[in-house]
């Protein structure tokens, strides 16, 4: 089972995949400006209990955490203590984050971070190869327990054989989403799957994207088949 936990929203853009952020679309669609970072009324999800005593995020639930945001952005730095010492009250629940600033980790991590907390699993974005020979050797050599590589939204060809080992756990991979959506060629994705076969690495396909270059044409795939369809390619691994 998995439940979100946004303790703030909106982010800042910081490198090509955030071009067409979905958070800046999702605000603007509500008349809402996504480069305004604030608290959520979910903030302290994590220590909310019911009404008989119970959590409302009961144990052994995986939480996707931050994801309207970046759990590194700079604006959340007064925030994160707290939302650190959430997380390390509730060892009973497995917490995942995305992350488009692994430079800032060590800025960022707790006093007793140690080799990583059990129950943190951080996977760090690069969407193209230019993030990620700039972020992926700063996330191999930092302390962390689980580790995964997301190329969301991914823009280019990508050569990930320096990066990959038993250190990560998986790579997944997703074309870009919404209505401007840069083209993703379906042979980068097969690419990057055998590059993971190659390293005994698991590898996911996670969407398609919008606008999927295959076999010398251009598909235009809506927004509900996007998942749907990269599911039915078959190619994910481990």
């Amino acid at each position: 089972m998995s439940v979100t936990w946004n303790p703030w929203h909106g982010c800042r853009k910081i490198s090509p995949g955030c071009q067409n952020c979905y958070v800046y679309r999702m605000d603007q669609a509500h008349g809402r400006d996504g480069s305004h970072i604030a608290k959520t009324a979910n903030f302290s999800l994590p220590m909310a209990r019911d009404r008989r005593g119970f959590w409302k995020i009961p144990p052994g639930e995986l939480v996707y955490t931050c994801f309207t945001s970046d759990f590194f952005l700079e604006d959340a730095d007064p925030w994160r203590p707290e939302a650190w010492a959430m997380i390390r009250r509730r060892q009973d629940l497995r917490f995942l984050f995305l992350t488009k600033r692994i430079h800032r980790f060590w800025d960022c991590i707790p006093d007793d971070w140690g080799e990583g907390y059990e129950n943190v699993h951080i996977c760090c974005t690069a969407e193209d190869q230019d993030r990620a020979d700039f972020r992926l050797p700063l996330f191999r050599q930092a302390p962390i327990r689980y580790k995964s590589i997301a190329c969301e939204p991914l823009l280019g060809p990508m050569d990930l054989r320096p990066y990959l080992g038993p250190w990560v756990q998986e790579v997944m991979v997703g074309g870009e989403s919404g209505q401007q959506a840069r083209v993703c060629d379906y042979a980068w994705v097969l690419s990057i799957r055998e590059q993971c076969v190659q390293a005994g690495v698991a590898f996911s396909y996670h969407q398609t994207g919008a606008r999927l270059w295959k076999d010398g044409r251009l598909y235009r795939i809506p927004r509900d088949q996007q998942h749907r369809q990269a599911k039915r390619a078959g190619i994910d691994v481990g």
